[in-house]
């Protein structure tokens, strides 16, 4: 309910955003005429058809984006012809007077009156806007795509979008019936009833000529100093409903009183499954990660720390390996993985967010502490609480054996500062975790605009403002990932952090594909990344994070960059942005 609560208020704030201005003339064009005849139907048909289509994207596949693109030149031309008969109503009365003609036979010989006839024209023109309209993907909306992603149900996401878009429509309702009060106050006193409907046509066009050459997703979005963003991120973290990676440790929850089981994996490594059974009288660590992610494995040393630490003591410490990306549910890249990362625990493969759900987690990582008798006593989402999490561990060791705890001698990081398990200094970290597919992509600005499962070659927009990217050369942007459909592709990111990793991986298994990278237009020099060097080339050849940008001054204050990464061989697949 909450979350339903929130997509709603997203979606009233949506007029703000720069991209509804477009559809706001096409709402005015029907504010002088009575609200529950004109306005109201043509808000109900834009909301449920955004709402519907929207809902097909999430359901459906690649043939729904396209669908969605044929029919957002159908509404194009749609509004077209309402514009034009706003601004030259005599001239289109005389093309359309045979078809008016027989409009008005059927409708008499049904019965239908010219209240529902208006009623129905509006909801047409409802539903045409609804095809235009292009919100902006802001943190809410992506929540609810993300969730729904993520808890693998994706039919929920429907009631939360057709919130968003009531919303929406809400917002819209509001302008409409304060400026249908203006306009008639306007045509009163002036007497302008033909030049009222002349502007609020030629507005209409404008609005289509913008959503035609996609300005209402490029230069509105950045002539605009208003921006949704950040009032949305607050509501988020007011509500707090369920979301995905955690980079600091957060307010906890109230503690479960009972352990979940751990049926549901679809394979375990390192060990044969495991079972509550036979972790009676253990003290058990669980910990939720999957390793692509940054903030998973920056609590790595701790965790496999405090495995070989206490494992002679009653500590039993399991990964669960619940996959964000699919290359992550590939049983040969996790024992890679595993090896190469040396950890040498159990851990279960939860492919199908069992696990996950069984516990009703929402973070990676996230960390549940059992005692012996299965109870869980305290847990932890994010990274940071080494401290308290590994006193937590000894205080459930040293229940009932009269022994004292230690807890001065706890376990420092492992890492030295280098490679993507370095802990981050997060008053640097001013960039979030951006993801490249078009389902949870914010901030990306290209021309065309992205064009769902398809190859097309892209122009970036430049200069770019902070944590805005852009794409040039040849792409396939799917769901989750971009591929390189010729050599040359190019990623800019305007950044600000000591660190920047990005998720990649050949999309043939096998494959390398060398890359070029550039800082504010140089080689990277000393602060390259531990997979390139200062020169900034680099080799994909499996799928992981990779360090590209390690900015090592300790002196100097870090300022914005502009990170450029150019891959020289078609096939790479590119996933999303970390920072630390």
């Amino acid at each position: 309910m909450l979350l339903f609560l929130l997509s709603y208020i997203g979606g009233v704030l949506t007029i703000l955003s720069p991209c509804i201005l477009p559809v706001i003339p096409f709402v005015f064009a029907k504010a002088d005429q009575p609200f529950r005849k004109s306005g109201l139907p043509l808000l109900l048909g834009m909301a449920i058809t955004f709402a519907g289509f929207s809902s097909l994207a999430v359901l459906g596949g690649a043939w729904v984006a396209q669908a969605n693109n044929w029919g957002r030149w159908i509404a194009i031309f749609l509004m077209t012809i309402f514009g034009l008969t706003l601004v030259f109503p005599q001239f289109f009365e005389r093309i359309f007077e045979p078809l008016t003609r027989l409009g008005s036979k059927i409708s008499n010989s049904s019965g239908s009156s010219a209240k529902q006839s208006s009623f129905s024209h509006s909801m047409l023109l409802g539903a045409a806007t609804g095809l235009l309209w292009a919100p902006c993907a802001g943190p809410i909306l992506g929540l609810i795509l993300t969730g729904a992603a993520t808890q693998g149900t994706p039919e929920k996401a429907v009631w939360f979008l057709f919130a968003y878009a009531l919303g929406a429509a809400t917002s819209l309702m509001l302008a409409l019936v304060a400026g249908g009060k203006f306009l008639g106050t306007l045509k009163k006193s002036l007497k302008a009833e033909r030049a009222v409907k002349t502007t609020l046509g030629i507005a209409v066009l404008l609005g289509v000529a913008a959503i035609s050459f996609n300005l209402d997703r490029t230069v509105l979005t950045r002539i605009s100093r208003l921006q949704t963003e950040d009032l949305e991120s607050h509501l988020i973290d007011l509500f707090k409903p369920s979301s995905g990676i955690v980079a600091a440790g957060t307010k906890e929850d109230p503690m479960l009183a009972l352990s979940p089981n751990l049926a549901g994996a679809t394979k375990w490594l390192n060990s044969p499954a495991l079972t509550l059974e036979s972790l009676k009288g253990k003290v058990v660590v669980v910990d939720f990660w999957t390793y692509s992610c940054i903030n998973c494995l920056r609590t790595l040393p701790y965790v496999k720390a405090w495995a070989e630490k206490y494992k002679d003591q009653g500590l039993v410490v399991i990964g669960v390996h619940t996959p964000e990306f699919a290359f992550e549910k590939d049983p040969e890249n996790v024992a890679k993985a595993l090896t190469d990362l040396g950890i040498t625990y159990p851990v279960a493969m939860d492919n199908n967010y069992s696990i996950w759900n069984t516990f009703e987690n929402r973070y990676w990582p996230a960390h549940y502490f059992f005692d012996r008798n299965g109870k869980i006593r305290h847990h932890h989402f994010g990274e940071g609480g080494y401290a308290k999490s590994e006193q937590v561990i000894q205080e459930l060791l040293h229940e009932g054996t009269g022994q004292k705890m230690n807890t001065s001698d706890l376990v420092t990081s492992q890492v030295q500062g280098e490679g993507a398990l370095a802990a981050s200094k997060f008053s640097d970290v001013k960039s979030p975790e951006t993801y490249i597919g078009y389902a949870r992509a914010k901030n990306l600005h290209i021309d065309p605009a992205v064009k769902a499962d398809s190859p097309v070659k892209y122009k970036n927009i430049t200069p770019l403002k902070l944590n805005e990217w852009s794409m040039s050369g040849s792409w396939n942007i799917g769901k989750e990932k971009a591929v390189a459909v010729k050599s040359k592709g190019r990623i800019i990111y305007r950044f600000h952090a000591r660190d920047l990793h990005l998720v990649l991986g050949p999309q043939t298994p096998g494959t390398a594909i060398s890359f070029r990278v550039t800082l504010d237009g140089k080689a990277p020099g000393k602060d390259h990344g531990v997979d390139i060097n200062e020169k900034g080339e680099g080799i994909v050849n499996e799928n992981r994070l990779y360090q590209l940008i390690r900015q090592r001054s300790e002196t100097e204050k870090l300022e914005d960059r502009t990170f450029e990464i150019e891959f020289l061989s078609p096939g790479v697949e590119v996933f999303a942005f970390t920072f630390g």
